[in-house]
């Protein structure tokens, strides 16, 4: 994802969601990269990827690795339960889960 297209993402994530609030769970680095686990949870107030207003709370897990040059971020890769959110959102349903 390049610089552009993280920015238009984030301006619409934080449209949708802006009250939501980023905990770090883990935070390990080693070399020339840091990488975050994280917990996110806030209120579904404006649209998301096609989906109104519900009002519905959300609360997902990612993890972001960023890579430093000269002490500034390089490179990043994320990775977000954005199917969790969907499935939170009711845009998907919910799998089953089974009990033995």
């Amino acid at each position: 994802m390049n610089r552009e297209t993280r920015e238009q993402f984030s301006r619409m994530f934080y449209k949708a969601f802006p009250d939501i609030q980023h905990t770090v769970d883990d935070l390990i680095a080693e070399g020339d990269k840091v990488a975050a686990r994280l917990t996110a949870r806030g209120t579904h107030k404006g649209d998301f990827q096609g989906i109104p207003p519900t009002g519905k709370p959300i609360s997902f897990t990612g993890m972001r690795v960023f890579r430093f040059i000269g002490g500034k971020i390089a490179e990043e890769w994320a990775n977000l339960d954005t199917m969790g959110i969907m499935q939170q959102l009711g845009a998907v349903p919910a799998k089953e889960r089974h009990h033995k």
